[in-house]
């Protein structure tokens, strides 16, 4: 993170579904790591939407089981 702020990071399924929420709340700038226990998801596409200070970004992820 470039600048301190209010961060989100959710995981959406292919559908739009919301199926987790890693992250929501204030982070200092600088790196960090989220860990993301899929264990009770299906293998299949995801998408992972960060918003903060910055404009959104969105990740495209492939669940293989």
């Amino acid at each position: 993170m470039p600048a301190p702020g209010p961060v989100r990071l959710t995981v959406f399924n292919a559908l739009g579904e919301e199926v987790a929420m890693l992250l929501d709340g204030f982070r200092v700038a600088g790196g960090h790591s989220v860990v993301f226990d899929a264990a009770g998801l299906p293998g299949g596409v995801y998408f992972c939407r960060m918003q903060g200070t910055e404009r959104p970004s969105t990740l495209k992820l492939l669940l293989v089981k």
